[in-house]
């Protein structure tokens, strides 16, 4: 895919690091964007993507993110909409400001980005379009009220963008994987203790793995395989689809 041009968020750990090394090891151009411009920048320089601190809440960054790669690049083919953060806590004690933020960051970023990118993808008849979603855009579980919300709210986005996008080349779908392990996981593990009231050593199994047939966690590099398949031209009548990558959990 040599001469396409990639823009990835959340970029600078976990799932959106591992898209990034695929799509520049399979000579995508890549823009990373991050609020975290030490590790970001980093590991742009590794892979010789261009980095752009953004915080994607505010619209004003969103569209700072498609200037600056168009800039650089002239075009955006492939959008990978990945940022996301999770807090865990009854609806009666979420805190409506990460409520706003969760819901800024992970379905209204997504939007924006995709109306950003858009015309350039349907004037060269030619575009991917790429939501890291989860499991949790399909099913729902206890605690998680504004994650959850986001991510069902990316499926319909996904299912729209798509029948919006096919007679421009353009499809758009969205990847719903089980438990990855990332920072964003690990960083869930004491939440999760204190409200199943369970040690953290046991949540992995008891709550993370429970619903998977395959008991492990999901390496990122098996989600940056995925999106390569989907950018290529092998896939070009995947759209409007919620491809599960779960180890069995939405089998039942």
């Amino acid at each position: 895919m040599s001469q396409r041009t990639a823009l990835v968020t959340g970029a600078a750990s976990g799932i959106g690091l591992a898209v990034s090394q695929a799509l520049a090891a399979d000579g995508v151009n890549v823009v990373m964007a991050d609020l975290n411009q030490v590790a970001g920048q980093t590991e742009a320089d590794k892979i010789g993507a261009l980095f752009v601190k953004a915080d994607l809440s505010k619209q004003a960054d969103c569209r700072a993110l498609v200037d600056a790669a168009l800039a650089k690049f002239g075009r955006v083919d492939i959008l990978i909409n990945n940022a996301g953060i999770q807090h865990v806590a009854p609806i009666e004690e979420f805190p409506e400001e990460k409520w706003e933020f969760m819901i800024a960051l992970m379905l209204t970023a997504p939007f924006r980005l995709t109306k950003y990118v858009w015309p350039g993808m349907k004037e060269a008849n030619w575009g991917r379009i790429i939501n890291i979603n989860s499991v949790h855009g399909l099913i729902a579980s206890p605690f998680k009220s504004a994650y959850i919300s986001a991510k069902h709210g990316m499926t319909g986005l996904t299912k729209t963008a798509a029948l919006e996008g096919g007679k421009f080349g353009i499809t758009v779908n969205s990847i719903c994987p089980a438990y990855v392990r990332t920072p964003l996981v690990d960083n869930q593990i004491a939440d999760q203790a204190k409200i199943h009231n369970i040690p953290p050593e046991q949540v992995v199994e008891e709550i993370m793995l429970k619903n998977a047939a395959v008991k492990r966690m999901i390496e990122p590099s098996e989600i940056g395989d995925l999106v390569l398949y989907l950018c290529s031209d092998k896939a070009a009548c995947f759209t409007g689809s919620s491809l599960t990558i779960d180890c069995g959990w939405t089998a039942t």
